[in-house]
C-alpha cells in the first residue's frame, strides 16, 4: 500500500476494525514512516483524550418534566376534550423518548473501553498477530550482545535484553512493533516451546507491582520498572508467566 492508502486506513486502525492483513500492512508502514507515526499518535491521542474527558452526565428524575414544560402549550381557546387528552399523550410520548435518547447515549459512552483496556487489547492483538503471521523476530538470536545492540538507531530508549535459558526461558530474538502510539521493542522468549512475547518502551509513571489479567484465552502481566512500561503475554499458564516475570525483574535488577 502506499502513503495516501495507509493515511485512509489509520482512524480503522486507531479503533482496531481492521482485517489482519491490512492491519499487518499498516504496521509495517508506520515502522518506517515517520510522518504516519505523527499522524497515527495524534489521532490515537484524540481517541484516548475523548474517552478520559468526555463528561458523563446522569439524567435527573425531573427532566421529563423540563422538557414537556418546554414544548409549546395549547391555545387559550379551550379545546376538545379529546384534543387536550391527545396532546397530553403526545407530550408524554416525545419527553419519554427524549429521555430513552438520553440513557441511550449514556450506555454506549460507558461501554466505550478506558485508555487501559484498549491498550491491553492491543497487546493481545499484536501477541496474536505476530504468531499468525510468522513474524515473531526481526532479528533472530539467542545472543542478548546481538539482539541489544539491533534496536540502536531503530528506536529512541534502550530495551533492557538479559539471557534467561539458566532459568527456563531462552532468548529467540526481538522485532520492531507498535503500541500505545509509538514504537516499541518485543523481546521474543520461549518456554516449553511456548512463545513469550515481552513488550517494552519507556514509562511517564512511577514503578508499579506486576498486575496479571486474561484476554482471549491469554494471560497478560503488566508492570513498570525504572522507567520502562513492560508487558508480557503468552499462552503459558497462569503460574508460569508469574515465574517468568518475576526472573525479569531478578535480571533486570541486577
Amino acid at each position: 500500500m502506499d502513503h495516501k492508502e495507509i493515511l485512509e486506513l489509520l482512524p480503522a486502525y486507531v479503533d482496531q476494525e481492521l482485517g489482519l492483513s491490512d492491519m499487518l500492512a499498516v504496521e509495517r508502514h508506520l515502522a518506517g514512516c515517520a510522518d504516519c507515526q505523527r499522524e497515527y499518535a495524534e489521532q490515537r491521542s484524540v481517541s484516548v483524550g475523548l474517552k478520559k474527558a468526555a463528561p458523563y452526565f446522569e439524567a435527573p428524575a425531573s427532566l421529563a418534566q423540563r422538557i414537556s414544560a418546554s414544548l409549546p402549550q395549547e391555545q387559550l381557546n379551550p379545546a376538545p376534550r379529546y384534543r387536550s387528552w391527545s396532546f397530553n399523550w403526545l407530550n408524554a410520548g416525545i419527553a419519554t423518548l427524549s429521555v430513552l435518547a438520553i440513557v441511550w447515549s449514556a450506555g454506549l459512552y460507558l461501554g466505550l473501553p478506558s485508555a487501559q483496556e484498549q491498550l491491553t487489547e492491543e497487546v493481545v492483538s499484536n501477541h496474536v498477530r505476530s504468531l499468525q503471521a510468522n513474524h515473531l523476530a526481526d532479528v533472530a538470536s539467542s545472543d542478548q550482545h546481538t539482539v541489544k545492540p539491533w534496536f540502536n538507531g531503530k528506536l529512541n530508549f534502550s530495551p533492557p535484553v538479559v539471557d534467561m535459558a539458566p532459568q527456563g526461558f531462552p532468548l529467540e530474538g526481538g522485532r520492531l512493533d507498535y503500541l500505545d502510539g509509538r514504537p516499541v521493542a518485543a523481546l521474543v522468549y520461549r518456554h516449553n516451546k511456548h512463545p513469550i512475547n515481552l513488550f517494552i518502551w519507556p514509562s511517564t509513571g512511577k514503578d508499579a507491582a506486576p498486575r496479571a489479567q486474561e484476554r482471549q484465552g491469554y494471560h497478560l502481566v503488566h508492570w513498570v520498572f525504572g522507567g520502562m512500561d513492560y508487558w508480557a503475554v503468552s499462552d503459558l499458564a497462569a503460574n508460569e508467566l508469574d515465574d517468568f516475570v518475576k526472573t525479569v525483574q531478578s535480571e533486570v535488577g541486577k
